[in-house]
């Protein structure tokens, strides 16, 4: 995965997902969860790639940073809850699928049938 499409068409295979441009800058795509608004990837050029911000649980952030050199604390964001993913082909498509679906299943509304 490298490519801003490759991106935003992974985050919308995700359930009640759409893109915005909140910033009125085509470099900036946000994806969001429907029913809350809430964003789980900021897509963006930056230099010569494409970066992705991703919430991470606090627990597993130090984890992604250590794993791989293109996983950095989060560019614009609270970077203890955020990491930059940068899109230069050292990232595995698994691993960069697994962080964006994490971030997804951190923001997205919690259902309110509890059993």
């Amino acid at each position: 995965m490298r490519t801003r499409e490759e991106v935003i068409k992974y985050c919308r295979s995700l359930d009640t997902v759409y893109e915005d441009y909140p910033f009125h800058d085509s470099n900036w795509t946000v994806m969001r969860c429907q029913g809350n608004k809430k964003m789980f990837a900021c897509i963006y050029e930056r230099g010569d790639y494409i970066w992705v911000n991703v919430k991470v649980n606090p627990e597993w952030i130090e984890f992604w940073r250590n794993a791989w050199p293109s996983v950095v604390p989060a560019y614009h964001m609270n970077k203890q809850h955020w990491n930059s993913l940068i899109l230069d082909g050292v990232i595995p498509e698994e691993d960069i699928k697994r962080m964006i679906l994490e971030s997804y299943d951190l923001v997205k509304p919690k259902s309110k049938n509890k059993r």
